[in-house]
């Protein structure tokens, strides 16, 4: 456990020295974050912290893990998704280019044997997916990054959230035996938390999509490995779980576009953070009441983690009653006429 922690450590602490380096890189090439409409700042606020958070995980993981071909195959596909990040935060990129980029650095990590190969079924046995695994894989992927990106809206979410997501793996691969997967996860982890203490409310620098991409990306990434070594079920459970507030409000917003006619990819302020700002909750509230949240599934996954089906199904209630109740608090706000401050 010695070794977890100096992981652990060292990752918190590369992205702690690095985060201002970043954030001083950003100042002096401009390449800045300005209020507009969709934006909850006030002032123009330096990008590229998602440099020191991929700093924080690659620099401890070659120093301190056993790289094997999928581990390698993260490592690669983690720099091309925050290349595309960066090129993004600088000069901005398409919807579709950046989901060709995705899809780009997700093939990387299944070039390198970083593939799901079947999942368990829950009436016994295997179901092996054969010509659909590259796919299914993909699909994975892409997935999780979005997810994570679409957090990144309001200062510390996408990267506490993220942190608690990783320390729930972290902690699940630990009770599992599962070697190959709690390093990477405790890495993450730290380097989330490392940037954390300069992107809570006020911010002072962002992930940036570098970040946000990253993050979503080395999860996923973790999860594949993971399954590729062990169970499917466990390994792409417990993180769905940890997961289960951010992509549920996702699924959400992107039914909430499509019924309205617009596209899927159209950003909007639908996501339950703004909604919750709405309310008349400040960035921090909000963050704070989505934590717990988090916190709340972390631990009924780790309760609930020898029936990983059990998981899903509890993740998915909970969930499905945050946001339930988050849009009914919204609508019943806005009946009233007025929007006043409530405390969760």
């Amino acid at each position: 456990m010695s070794q977890y922690l100096l992981m652990f450590v060292t990752g918190l602490g590369v992205s702690l020295l690095l985060t201002p380096v970043a954030r001083a890189l950003a100042c002096r090439w401009a390449v800045l974050d300005c209020p507009g409409e969709r934006r909850v700042h006030r002032y123009p606020t330096p990008l590229l912290g998602g440099v020191a958070v991929w700093a924080g995980f690659t620099v401890p993981v070659v120093a301190f893990c056993r790289l094997s071909s999928p581990v390698v195959g993260l490592l690669a596909g983690g720099f091309v998704i925050l290349l595309l990040g960066i090129v993004d935060d600088v000069v901005g990129l398409k919807a579709w280019q950046k989901l060709l980029g995705q899809i780009a650095a997700s093939l990387v990590l299944v070039g390198f044997g970083g593939r799901i190969e079947f999942l368990t079924n829950p009436f016994g046995g295997m179901i092996y997916l054969s010509h659909f695994a590259i796919p299914l894989t993909i699909l994975w992927m892409v997935a999780l990054t979005n997810v994570v990106n679409f957090m990144d809206g309001i200062d510390g979410l996408a990267a506490g959230i993220s942190g608690i997501a990783c320390l729930t793996v972290f902690s699940v691969a630990v009770m599992n035996r599962q070697p190959y997967v709690a390093p990477l996860a405790v890495i993450l982890a730290g380097s989330a938390f490392g940037f954390l203490r300069y992107n809570l409310h006020p911010a002072t620098v962002f992930l940036g999509d570098a970040g946000a991409l990253f993050l979503g990306y080395t999860i996923a990434g973790i999860s594949v490995i993971g399954a590729v070594k062990g169970a499917t079920t466990l390994a792409l459970g417990i993180p769905a779980a940890a997961l289960a507030l951010p992509i549920l409000d996702t699924a959400y917003v992107i039914a909430g576009r499509i019924s309205h006619g617009a596209p899927f990819y159209k950003a909007d302020n639908r996501h339950l953070h703004h909604r919750l700002l709405d309310l008349g909750l400040d960035q921090k509230q909000a963050a704070g009441y989505m934590y717990k949240i988090s916190l709340l599934l972390a631990v009924g996954a780790l309760v609930l983690s020898r029936s990983p089906f059990l998981v899903l199904a509890v993740a998915a209630a909970i969930g499905l009653i945050t946001l339930a109740r988050g849009i009914y608090a919204v609508r019943s706000s806005d009946a009233g006429g007025q929007r006043t401050p409530k405390q969760f």
